[in-house]
């Protein structure tokens, strides 16, 4: 897969290209909707029940591609080592990760919860300094101050002498979550599993401790059609296809940063699924945030 990624970039096939930009926009595509299905299964799940059908779903999900692809036979010759990392790092992503997420989302607007997933880059880079040895830049420190005044204005709504946060727990869940996400992401980067079967093994991992997490703090899911689609829709797309799709994107692009830069359609394209199917009304505050949290982002890729 390789040998055949680099053939197409040194070539420069126009076919390939066109491939990763259709995975890649069916990606993004997928992102913008899943802030509109937590807060749709959110209505009549809580966030353990919403994640144990979610986890089960995906882990079905994700196991169905692995064996159309062929590659369940690479089960075979996983060390113990990488399984025993695959069951700590799924313990991160999708059990505590997911639970901090879907409790943001249940204490906070959508049109806020979104945005503030997006500060996981800034997260990411200040853990590197400490877990990787990396050094920030006067680019970072500018990148880390324009995102997180963004993330100041988002929540306060625009209110800024009051410094009212509407919910500060579920602010600080939403933040607390890119904590996590950033230390899933920074343990992934010593793996050599398939990323496609690592996931696979997270989420199944993780299956036993979303379970006994929902029969000691929650109950057995309530059997509701709406909230058990939209729970089951988290499982295939936001848990499974979309990474399988976004993985499919960089291994066939000519370049990286043009499929990366398709990221930055994602939050805008959610607040219209959160205004149409929501039906919240978005504020200017929270564009103005949005804005804000994704120029720090920006800002920062540019000095990477």
């Amino acid at each position: 897969m390789e040998k055949r990624v680099a053939h197409g970039m040194l070539t420069g096939d126009p076919a390939r290209q066109r491939r990763a930009y259709l995975f890649g926009l069916g990606t993004v595509l997928i992102w913008s909707t899943v802030a509109t299905a937590f807060k749709i299964a959110l209505r009549h799940l809580d966030p353990l029940q919403l994640l144990l059908v979610a986890d089960a779903v995906s882990v079905l999900t994700l196991g169905l591609i692995l064996a159309a692809q062929g590659r369940l036979g690479l089960l075979r010759g996983l060390t113990r080592r990488e399984a025993l990392r695959c069951a700590l790092l799924g313990a991160l992503n999708p059990f505590l990760y997911y639970t901090v997420l879907f409790k943001s989302y249940a204490l906070l607007p959508a049109q806020v919860a979104q945005p503030l997933n997006y500060t996981w880059a800034i997260t990411l880079s200040l853990l590197s300094v400490p877990l990787l040895g990396q050094k920030l830049t006067l680019r970072d420190l500018c990148a880390i101050g324009v995102s997180y005044a963004g993330v100041v204005v988002l929540c306060t709504q625009g209110r800024l002498t009051s410094l009212d946060f509407g919910s500060p727990l579920g602010v600080g869940l939403a933040l607390g979550s890119t904590l996590i996400w950033a230390l899933y992401w920074i343990g992934n980067t010593r793996s050599a599993t398939d990323p496609v079967l690592a996931l696979f093994l997270n989420f199944a991992f993780a299956l036993p401790l979303v379970l006994a997490a929902t029969l000691m703090f929650s109950a057995q899911p309530p059997a509701n059609a709406e909230g058990l689609l939209a729970a089951a829709y988290v499982g295939v797309f936001e848990m499974g296809i979309s990474f399988v799709l976004w993985l499919s994107a960089l291994r066939l692009t000519t370049s990286a940063a043009r499929i990366g830069n398709l990221i930055f359609l994602s939050p805008f394209l959610s607040l219209f699924f959160i205004s149409t199917i929501l039906g919240e009304s978005i504020q200017a505050a929270t564009y103005a945030g949005l804005v804000l949290i994704l120029g720090g982002n920006l800002l920062q890729k540019r000095g990477a």
